[in-house]
């Protein structure tokens, strides 16, 4: 809501001025009577000027894993789109040396514990989870799956409104050699489809690049991450291939799956289900709300 701050404004009366005048007569009685021959001074006023104010934050957004590769740039995204943002990881605060950071309420926890959630969830009316990460086959199914499943269940319970959870594109043959990755995705997929039937969205994106920080070290990931988005565009085609289809799924700019999974969490007409590559690529090139 924008807040409206006018001027004041000045004026002089056009009510004519009024003096009391007394006289006497025999009763010993007083007659008030009025002098109305003042001729009325024109209305004068300053032209009032607008100011617009931003509005509070309405929108209170919990990253999960907000200080990694993905998390961090969701976290600035919805920042820059005006919205309360915090933030649960198992290291707490993130160690960038930007400026957005300081602006982020940081929680420390872990999403295999019940009670992480408890105190960061407090007034959250969306979340996003780009919590996820490689490992054994029984490492990955509990990060990817159980974890995100946790986290799903106490937003729930929490009367949250809307959660968008970061998997993955299935990549054909990968699935099987990292079957715990992907099994663990599904099932947490299947969990928020389910306990968010009208709030709930799943992006599916493939290969994210961007500059990645690894310390003090920057990795430009965008350097052959971009062209071969631009070239894989153009065979979609190829995607329907047997087997080796799901090989040609075009990567994406971590900034573009960012302005999406935030306005999938804060549009209530964003719809609910599935967003593969394909449709992040086409929503994060519409006209924000």
């Amino acid at each position: 809501m924008r807040t409206i701050v006018s001027r004041f404004i000045r004026f002089k009366s056009s009510i004519p001025q009024t003096r009391f005048v007394s006289a006497s007569y025999g009763g010993g009685g007083r007659y008030l009577s009025t002098d109305s021959n003042k001729i009325d001074e024109p209305f004068d006023a300053e032209e009032a000027e607008t100011v617009h104010v931003p509005p509070p934050p309405t929108e209170k957004l919990l990253v999960l894993g907000g200080n990694g590769f993905v998390g961090s740039h969701v976290c600035k995204e919805a920042l820059d789109r005006g919205l309360s943002v915090s933030s649960l990881s198992r290291s707490g605060k993130s160690s960038l040396q930007e400026s957005w950071a300081s602006r982020v309420t940081w929680h420390q926890g872990n999403l295999l514990s019940s009670d992480s959630l408890k105190d960061a969830l407090d007034g959250v009316t969306s979340v996003i989870s780009c919590v996820g990460g490689f490992g054994s086959n029984s490492y990955m199914y509990k990060i990817n799956g159980t974890a995100n499943i946790n986290a799903i269940r106490a937003a729930s319970e929490k009367g949250v409104k809307r959660f968008v959870y970061i998997s993955a594109a299935d990549f054909g043959l990968a699935n099987y050699l990292l079957s715990g990755y992907y099994e663990g995705k599904r099932a947490a997929e299947t969990e928020l489809l389910t306990r968010f039937a009208y709030g709930g969205i799943v992006l599916r994106p493939g290969f994210i690049y961007g500059t990645r920080s690894v310390g003090s070290m920057k990795i430009p990931l965008g350097v052959f991450g971009s062209p071969m988005e631009m070239v894989l565009q153009q065979a979609k085609p190829l995607n329907q291939l047997p087997l080796v289809g799901p090989l040609f799924t075009p990567p994406v700019n971590v900034e573009s799956v960012a302005k999406v999974a935030v306005r999938a969490a804060t549009d209530p007409v964003f719809p609910p289900g599935i967003v593969d590559v394909h449709g992040i690529q086409r929503y994060s090139q519409q006209k924000s709300r």
